[in-house]
């Protein structure tokens, strides 16, 4: 009898074989490829002509609407356009929104618009549903569509081919670089500035005339609808107009009104809100690291954005919004990263390559226009010149149609008679009656001539680069000469300013300090009046004090390691010690690696003082110690002395020493410090002051207190000296 399965068991009962070997990267291959590749070809990245499909399809329905001289509800712009994008109606109104003129998101805004659109600055202010609200094209949406009837781009059969719809739109100009866009795709992003769309079409027709010429002169950086000031800095911008990656400072504008002690922000970086920048202030006001500011609040009304900040009678309003550019996003960074389709592949391009593609384009787009027109001028002709036949004998022609009994024969009698073909002749038999008269044909025929010389001007355009960058030219300087289209530049360039970064830290009380190193790298930080010379102070097992130095709590220890780098702690991180404690170990308060070996460690309160460091070759450095001093919170300094030769000592001096040098051969000599000039780099390899043969090295070095009369005799005058034989 066979055995019952257990519960547990898996009925494998038809159970497909070959589905055990398919690796998981396969199947991932399989059903995870086409879902990115669709994300990134039809959703998050913008085309040529600036859009992402989304975009492409509002404008196009809005455009099959007429709505250039009015406004309809949104709630039916919406609507028409799900036959295009069946995304639901939320997604197509976000697009909507951010298009419009209301919503200042767009530095050239394609629609207009009318009721409550929220603003791009602003955070929490909701837009009203599309039931309320009102919108048309704007007037430079004209650009967009201008050729879109005579074939200038490509048309493609909506979700359920039932319509079609444009690939791409014909911009006159380039738009791809007019309008911001921010796109998240699978595995890759885009982020496109906006530029000044007058400035952009002078560059552009400025870069067809000549490819060397420097955008920069012309269009010297973004420009945002919310204004600002942006930190200039040419290398950065060359590098973002070249590669269309690297980053852009920008700043919040303010003005004070002294007299009732206000500072109001109108203007602030593209990439933060009103809210964000406000919540930022109270956290440092509430953390007590900004003190000068007694309120902030949105003073947000119908002419705009405006943050207010009050600040205390005794304060510096420029100094404060020196210290919130650093510490909030009223100064921000706006991180280029120039991700497009060109040919339906994703490509980072810098702004000269993006124009390269954008002319590349606009020029197809003329010569489809003008193929279309050709094509219709051609067939105008061959109809006028069948009816030019037909001049000198119209009696003939109306003869034989007369002659004619059967309907059907009339078209092959008249080309039989006449020599013309089917279409010439169909065109001849749709004249009316009335207009079977000399003058009326004389007419028609006068116009072959015009005819032929547009055609003649057409092929010579289509086939001449030359004449289809006059073109280009020609539209857009109608474009940058036109008030209705063009607007001054919102946000200025700033050459003069550079961004720093403030760390702002909490007050340190400040007190003397007495500072013991040990020989293992334990640290004690004793509080000078508890400082008890005569007291026990614990050490572990075989450590010892090494030295002992007078500090104070906002001092610094600097601790030097084998590879050249010097580690700085703060005094005041440091725990107060008691006789009985330890003390701390330097290297895991300073998160030194296992694989570097402390070699010195002293501390500073003002950085005073002069490092002085022997090396094996018997030169020695000697250079201000304040070379340590940042501005920053820096932990780690790298380089921070000369490594190529090893050092035997090293010594902090607040005023000059007796050094005494042994070599390995046991020649010795004792010079003083100030023989050796200062040099203000710490990577000095310093000045020889003992001569060495090739394969001898310095064995011991030790400060010498004092000058007896048996150490005078080895003591030089001048560097470099041998040394001496005589033990000292």
């Amino acid at each position: 009898m066979p055995r019952k399965k257990a519960e547990t068991e898996i009925d494998r009962t038809g159970y497909d074989e070959h589905m055990r070997d398919i690796p998981v990267s396969d199947v991932l291959t399989e059903n995870y490829m086409p879902y990115a590749m669709s994300v990134i070809k039809s959703r998050a990245l913008p085309e040529i002509d600036g859009f992402k499909p989304a975009h492409r399809k509002l404008l196009y329905t809005m455009y099959q609407m007429k709505l250039f001289d009015k406004k309809i509800k949104c709630a039916n712009i919406v609507g028409q356009t799900m036959q295009y994008n069946p995304h639901g109606d939320s997604s197509i109104y976000e697009t909507l929104v951010r298009l419009t003129e209301d919503n200042e998101s767009l530095l050239t805004p394609l629609i207009s618009s009318k009721g409550n659109f929220g603003k791009h600055y602003s955070r929490d202010m909701a837009y009203a549903a599309f039931r309320y609200t009102e919108a048309g094209l704007a007037k430079i949406s004209a650009e967009l569509f201008d050729g879109i009837n005579k074939n200038a781009v490509d048309m493609t059969d909506n979700f359920d081919a039932t319509k079609k719809e444009p690939v791409l739109l014909p911009t006159t100009f380039p738009n791809i670089l007019a309008m911001p866009t921010l796109g998240i795709a699978v595995g890759m992003a885009s982020n496109i500035a906006s530029f000044n769309l007058k400035e952009l079409c002078e560059a552009t027709i400025e870069y067809i005339k000549d490819p060397k010429t420097d955008l920069l002169e012309i269009m010297p950086g973004p420009d945002f609808s919310t204004g600002g000031e942006i930190l200039f800095d040419r290398n950065e911008m060359d590098k973002i107009y070249r590669t269309g990656k690297g980053s852009i400072v920008v700043r919040s504008k303010y003005t004070v009104d002294k007299k009732n002690r206000r500072i109001e922000i109108r203007e602030i970086p593209y990439s933060t809100t009103s809210e964000a920048v406000i919540e930022s202030v109270i956290s440092l006001c509430k953390n007590k690291k900004i003190m000068e500011i007694d309120d902030i609040r949105d003073d947000t009304d119908k002419n705009g954005l405006l943050i207010t900040i009050e600040y205390k009678r005794s304060a510096d309003p420029d100094e404060i919004m020196n210290k919130l550019y650093s510490l909030t996003p009223l100064q921000d960074t706006f991180s280029c990263n120039f991700t497009m389709l060109v040919n339906n592949n994703p490509v980072v391009l810098g702004v000269y390559s993006i124009l390269d593609e954008w002319i590349k384009f606009r020029s197809e787009c003329i010569k489809r226009e003008l193929s279309y027109d050709l094509e219709i001028l051609r067939k105008k002709l061959h109809l006028l010149e069948g009816l030019k036949k037909i001049l000198l004998d119209i009696d003939k022609a109306i003869k034989i149609i007369r002659g004619t009994k059967l309907d059907k024969d009339v078209i092959p009698n008249l080309m039989k008679g006449f020599d013309i073909d089917k279409t010439q002749a169909e065109y001849i038999t749709e004249i009316r009656l009335r207009n079977i008269n000399e003058e009326w044909i004389l007419g028609r025929i006068k116009e072959t001539e015009k005819i032929k010389e547009d055609i003649k001007k057409n092929e010579t355009v289509i086939n001449s680069d030359k004449a289809l960058k006059k073109q280009i030219i020609k539209k857009l300087k109608e474009i940058a000469n036109s008030e209705e289209y063009t607007r001054p530049r919102k946000t200025t360039i700033n050459t003069e300013v550079r961004a720093e970064k403030i760390t702002l830290t909490e007050e340190v009380e400040n007190y003397d300090v007495k500072i013991m190193i040990s020989e293992h790298g334990y640290i004690k930080k004793i509080p000078a009046n508890a400082y008890k010379e005569d007291a026990e102070y614990k050490l572990k097992d075989d450590d010892r004090i090494q030295k002992i130095i007078d500090a104070e709590n906002t001092g610094e220890i600097l601790t030097f390691t084998d590879k050249g780098v010097v580690y700085k702690t703060k005094i005041s991180d440091l725990e107060v010690c008691k006789a009985g404690d330890f003390g701390t170990f330097i290297r895991s308060e300073a998160e030194i690696p296992d694989d570097e070996k402390t070699v010195f460690i002293t501390a500073v309160g003002n950085f005073s003082g002069n490092m002085i460091i022997v090396f094996e070759n018997g030169k020695v450095a000697k250079f201000p110690i304040s070379v340590y001093k940042t501005k920053q919170n820096r932990k780690k300094l790298i380089n921070a002395f000369y490594t190529e030769v090893k050092p035997v000592a090293f010594y902090h001096v607040l005023d000059e020493v007796n050094i005494k040098m042994k070599s390995d051969q046991g020649k010795q000599l004792i010079f003083g410090s100030e023989l050796v000039n200062i040099k203000g780099s710490k990577m000095t390899q310093g000045v020889q002051v003992m001569k060495l043969p090739k394969a001898a090295g310095i064995l011991k070095v030790r400060l010498v207190e004092e000058i007896d009369k048996k150490s005078s005799k080895i003591t030089i005058k001048k560097i470099p000296a041998s040394g001496f034989s005589k033990r000292g």
